[in-house]
């Protein structure tokens, strides 16, 4: 049912929200949104005009024998030029909860909350070094195999990247993890439960039943994965650079609540009419997660 500008379902006394706000990240304290378990966002790579420089789409039809196309030199969106990465962690560390009190024990997963943040290589460790002056002093670098290339031959290269980047931020506590193991009354782990979960994953492309928005939308499976592993249903997650608004779909198809910030008024309005699920549609969705 619609509760005001916000989706929401009740389902098994369980109240799950979802919303994509069209502003900035900076503004989210107008909208008395709760603290989230996860903050998860694909920060702009300030690559500005050479955004489609390593891509097919640089030439007409792809293919550099036809000349560049009307691309070539063009940015993909606005805040590919200037995005702050300093002011992205002074705001997305309010986002999230505050660590809890009780300590599992060394190596041990908690509730606590955590950030994923995709970047491009370059970024890798300015991020990390940002993050540890606003007290994310842990991280973990996830890396995602892709079984194709966006990049063109050009220049007679013969090695391409397939390759996307992630870096796991937490401040003190592991975060909550979830990969199936199961504790029993004393709370020590059951032998032969859980899953080892790698540092790497395969990229899946998303079928033709999720819309293509954004030129740097990440799959929702890819998405799906990563929400499962470090929240629970129930939890909230906030993406503050929504985009395509995939990670809001994921959570809707996962049962988690989720909130997003985009600038764009036009990736806004797509979000909103293509990507989130609706009516009857969501609430299929919503009694298969909970059932």
């Amino acid at each position: 049912m619609l509760n005001g500008n916000e989706m929401e379902v009740k389902i098994c006394k369980k109240a799950i929200k979802w919303e994509i706000y069209n502003d900035n990240f900076q503004n989210f304290k107008r909208y008395n949104i709760p603290r989230a378990q996860l903050v998860i966002a694909d920060i702009p790579y300030n690559v500005g005009c050479d955004f489609y420089g390593s891509n097919p789409m640089w030439y007409k039809g792809g293919d550099n024998k036809n000349g560049e196309s009307k691309l070539a030199g063009r940015s993909a969106f606005s805040t590919d030029f200037n995005f702050n990465i300093a002011e992205y962690f002074h705001f997305c560390n309010k986002l999230l909860k505050k660590e809890p009190k009780r300590n599992n024990g060394r190596g041990r997963s908690s509730d606590a909350p955590c950030m994923i943040v995709f970047c491009s290589f370059e970024q890798i460790q300015p991020t990390i070094q940002y993050a540890k002056k606003y007290g994310f002093k842990n991280y973990i670098h996830l890396s995602f195999i892709k079984n194709y290339s966006p990049q063109v031959l050009k220049a007679n290269m013969r090695i391409v990247g397939a390759t996307e980047h992630a870096i796991l931020l937490y401040r003190d506590k592991l975060p909550k993890f979830r990969n199936g193991v199961q504790v029993d009354e004393n709370g020590k782990n059951i032998r032969g439960t859980g899953k080892m979960v790698f540092d790497w994953m395969l990229w899946e492309k998303d079928g033709k039943d999720i819309p293509k928005i954004h030129p740097t939308q990440k799959p929702v499976a890819v998405l799906k994965k990563i929400i499962e592993l470090f929240t629970d249903e129930g939890d909230v997650v906030i993406d503050p650079c929504c985009g395509s608004g995939a990670t809001i779909r994921a959570c809707q198809e996962l049962g988690r609540s989720a909130y997003g910030f985009e600038c764009s008024k036009a990736f806004f309005k797509q979000a909103k009419e293509r990507m989130l699920l609706k009516g009857d549609e969501l609430t299929t969705q919503m009694e298969f997660v909970w059932n």
